[in-house]
Order: structure tokens, then C-alpha cells, then sequence
């Protein structure tokens, strides 16, 4: 689960894409790099995420501004899939 980029459902944060840097039993914590940065993530509701089938390396989203970058890839990608 930790790397899944997931997109929120609910809450000020709706329709953002973010990545899981760690779950316990009922909360997901995750981080979009500006917003949430690495040292303060955000703990949601598993209910409250739609889980994409992209996991991310670890190296990709070391520091926050390669986690931008890598979610900006995502988020371009994903709307160009939409648009064909």
C-alpha cells in the first residue's frame, strides 16, 4: 500500500492526488508535497480514497519537490488518458 498514489474523495483535499507514506488499521496517512509535505502527513479515512493501480518507488518521492513532480507526471497522464 505505502507508494499507491490515491486521489481524496472527501474533505477540502477532494479530487487532489496524493501518495500513501503509511496505513494502520483504519487511517492512511499521505502527503501531495506542498500542501502536506513528507515531515507532516495526513491521516484520512480509508473510505475517503479511491486507490489508483500506480505504486511509486521509493527513490521517486524522496524529498518533497520530486513528489510534486512525480504526481504532476501522474496527474498530466492521467487527464490525457480521460481526453482520448
Amino acid at each position: 500500500m505505502v507508494g499507491r498514489i490515491v486521489c481524496s474523495k472527501a474533505g477540502r483535499d477532494k479530487g487532489y492526488f496524493m501518495i500513501v507514506v503509511g496505513c494502520d488499521e483504519k487511517f492512511v496517512y499521505v502527503c501531495d508535497g506542498k500542501e502536506r509535505p513528507l515531515e507532516r502527513p495526513k491521516r484520512k479515512n480509508k473510505k475517503h480514497l479511491q486507490f489508483t493501480n500506480t505504486v511509486l518507488e521509493k527513490s521517486s518521492y524522496s524529498t518533497n519537490k520530486s513528489l510534486k513532480k512525480a504526481l504532476a507526471v501522474f496527474k498530466d497522464t492521467a487527464k490525457f488518458k480521460e481526453e482520448t
